[in-house]
């Protein structure tokens, strides 16, 4: 089997898990488990189906970063339960769900599976470091599309999108990209500066929507591209979106800073971080039955147990 490496949002999976299946799915205590269910269910048929020999669950240590917010204080601001000075903020998750993600962190460890997150950063920077520079074929397993900037055809790199849910996988290349968006992955970034995104907070550009972006990094290239030319009076630059970037000079001197994903992260290997996939082994796997028993999961384990056994 040929190496190829998953990087999943993990955030983004157990979140869609826990929506995705029944809160009525609990343990004989009533301890809620659907989330932990729907994740253990995600990853053994994502590993099987995409071939996956590698595999890295990427953490959220910082799901809203203070040096973002610093430079953009909407950021992910409707998501905020709770501003805490000196730590990341409390993000707003169903309490149902708050519980689980420690009893996910177990599995994960005794399943061998290496979990990797970096301190002031997102899973999604952990991403963009991995695909940056993992030497081998990747898949991104994301319901979040700011990581098609990562998508890269002549690397490798590819989205697994989670949007349409689990029946409907999208694999996202560089084509996909430009038929959804009309731009590259790599002006992905850029596109979604102009257009904002109120899901994480950016405000965009007022009067540039989806098309104009497009439109206007098709004819500039970059951001940058752009920028110089509303700032030359001799580009041809229509005097509508000259005043409309003006107007958002403040915001998208900042923007790029918050919507790429950092690259250079200082993160373990995949061989110091255990990246590789492999058979659980015996004392761990007695537990996470023990655990699968004791929490109504046997099922799902067990089929996550398989998975890992066909690994080499």
């Amino acid at each position: 089997m040929p190496d190829r490496l998953m990087l999943l949002d993990t955030a983004s999976l157990y979140f869609r898990a826990f929506f995705g299946v029944p809160e009525s799915i609990r343990s004989p205590d009533g301890t809620p488990v659907n989330a932990v269910r729907g994740l253990l269910e995600m990853i053994a048929r994502l590993i099987t189906e995409y071939g996956a020999t590698h595999l890295v669950a990427c953490w959220d240590e910082d799901w809203r970063p203070g040096w973002r917010v610093d430079l953009i204080p909407s950021y992910k601001a409707h998501r905020v339960a709770q501003a805490v000075v000196g730590a990341p903020d409390v993000e707003v998750v169903p309490e149902a769900l708050v519980v689980q993600v420690p009893m996910i962190r177990r599995v994960l460890g005794l399943a061998g599976i290496a979990v990797v997150g970096a301190a002031g950063h997102e899973a999604d920077d952990v991403i963009g470091t991995y695909a940056s520079d993992a030497g081998l074929p990747v898949d991104v397993v994301t319901g979040d599309r700011d990581l098609f900037q990562v998508v890269d055809d002549a690397r490798h790199v590819r989205v697994i999108y989670t949007a349409r849910g689990m029946r409907n996988l999208e694999a996202v290349t560089d084509a996909v990209v430009v038929a959804k968006y009309g731009v590259m992955p790599g002006q992905y970034a850029d596109f979604a500066a102009l257009r904002g995104d109120a899901s994480d907070g950016l405000p965009g550009v007022a009067g540039i929507g989806e098309k104009t972006a497009a439109s206007l990094l098709l004819s500039y290239g970059t951001l940058d591209g752009l920028l110089a030319a509303a700032a030359d009076p001799d580009s041809g630059l229509s005097a509508p979106v000259r005043a409309r970037l003006a107007a958002s000079a403040s915001y998208l001197t900042v923007a790029p800073a918050v919507v790429n994903v950092v690259r250079d992260l200082p993160l373990p290997t995949l061989d110091d971080a255990g990246a590789r996939l492999r058979p659980v082994a015996e004392d761990s796997r007695t537990e996470l039955e023990r655990l699968a028993s004791q929490w109504n999961l046997s099922g799902p384990m067990k089929r996550l147990l398989d998975a890992l056994d066909l690994r080499p």
